[in-house]
């Protein structure tokens, strides 16, 4: 086995196919399919399912790949561990959130500290945030609720509760607040079953005897908050989430609260990186001046 083969392998599968494999890595297609072709020969494996419109991962690719990620994610650390400045001068920083309101008081310092940092910022559910994780799709992740499990590094940056909030004309928005009863008789704009707002909110609807069934389902904050602005119904966000919108308006609810914590999360073995480290040093500051 040779590092030029598993290097071919590993960018043709997060590229999706040989010829934009051989442009990420200044090769031709051919040189790149040959060395993957090399690799499966000596180790007699499939590691591509290969048809004219396109490149799959087999089983047993799927497993290499989870290795390569790995093996490459540790060799960039090392090169950033020996070139610290150009990491920190010209690095790129990818972040998942659940919901981007919680990061901009920490981007505007992070970027005034490393103004030629490039950041990315992808949107997604808590899902989708900690699965970019593992796979090495993102370096932080943000999301409203803590995951029960040792792998990742966590910094709290706030706490707060789940209220409605409707379009301005609507009814409900001279009262400011409603029953879980009183809400479940509304139409109810919700966001997919994978959002951990939706969850604690139909956890704590069933504790209360009450079924909240939403009349439309978005994927996304944002599609929620258009919907209901438009006047499609009731729907839910952390008090933090809500923002400056004039098209709406809160709503209190009256039940027992319920609280969305918002915290950074990064993979425990990723924490030493140097721009995860420098964003969560810059994090962490402006988190304890707010306390």
């Amino acid at each position: 086995m040779r590092y030029v083969q598993l290097r071919a392998f590993h960018n043709v599968a997060i590229h999706g196919g040989f010829s934009r494999a051989a442009e990420a890595l200044f090769l031709t297609q051919p040189a790149v399919s040959d060395q993957v072709r090399k690799l499966e020969e000596e180790y007699d494996v499939l590691l591509f399912n290969r048809t004219k419109k396109q490149v799959t991962l087999t089983h047993a690719g799927q497993q290499l790949l989870e290795v390569t990620r790995r093996m490459f994610d540790i060799e960039q650390q090392a090169l950033d561990l020996l070139s610290e400045s150009r990491a920190l001068r010209a690095g790129k920083l990818r972040i998942v959130a659940d919901a981007a309101h919680h990061l901009l008081h920490i981007l505007a310092v992070f970027q005034r500290t490393y103004p030629t940092v490039q950041v990315s910022i992808d949107a997604g559910n808590t899902e989708t945030v900690i699965s970019s994780l593992h796979a090495y799709e993102a370096d932080i992740g943000v999301l409203g609720e803590i995951p029960p499990t040792g792998d990742f590094d966590i910094l709290k940056l706030n706490s707060t509760p789940i209220i409605a909030f409707c379009s301005r004309d609507h009814p409900l928005a001279a009262a400011g607040q409603a029953t879980l009863e009183e809400l479940a008789k509304l139409p109810l704009v919700m966001r997919e079953r994978g959002s951990k707002t939706r969850q604690k909110l139909e956890a704590m609807a069933e504790q209360c005897g009450v079924t909240l069934m939403p009349l439309i389902e978005a994927e996304g904050r944002e599609a929620v908050r258009e919907i209901v602005a438009a006047g499609g119904g009731i729907g839910f966000v952390s008090s933090a989430e809500f923002g400056q919108d004039g098209r709406l308006a809160p709503i209190r609810i009256d039940a027992p609260e319920m609280l969305m914590d918002e915290a950074l999360i990064c993979l425990r073995e990723r924490s030493n990186g140097k721009l995860v480290s420098a964003f969560y040093d810059i994090a962490r500051k402006l988190t304890k001046a707010t306390d």
